[in-house]
């Protein structure tokens, strides 16, 4: 009688220890590392820039920004990069509808105008027009040279 006491007493502990649920704690999120381009963070803010004519593109996190000479200021949304080797492409739309595509290249870069070379090649299509130049992020963009 003792061992089946044993046994019974036995069988209830497994069977708690094996009814109990567990509780699984979820792996903590890992953070997408940032999309790097030449050494130029992507997902951070940039500028793609050219002359004759003077323009620039501002690419923030909400959105892209063309400006031009004698024209007005046009406004895109900004779907993030498109990586692919030694390529990021931001493909997008103007608020009318316009195709407003920056395609950035990872070969260093002279605006023609001054003695700073550029991380980046920068290729702008708008509508039917093409424009090309360079780019850096914001900080390149402000050091002293």
């Amino acid at each position: 009688m003792r061992i089946a006491l044993v046994a019974a007493v036995g069988l209830a502990l497994t069977a708690t220890a094996c009814s109990e649920a567990t509780v699984e704690t979820p792996a903590p999120e890992v953070p997408a590392a940032p999309a790097m381009l030449a050494g130029v963070n992507l997902n951070g803010s940039l500028r793609a820039l050219g002359t004759e004519p003077f323009w620039g593109v501002d690419i923030n996190p909400d959105g892209l920004v063309y400006t031009a000479v004698d024209s007005p200021e046009i406004r895109a949304a900004n779907p993030g990069p498109t990586v692919q080797g030694t390529t990021a492409v931001y493909a997008s739309a103007t608020e009318d509808g316009t195709a407003l595509v920056v395609t950035l290249i990872a070969t260093e870069c002279s605006d023609g105008m001054s003695d700073r070379t550029y991380p980046l090649t920068a290729r702008v299509e708008l509508g039917g027009q093409t424009l090309n130049g360079c780019a850096a992020d914001y900080a390149f963009l402000t050091r002293d040279l």
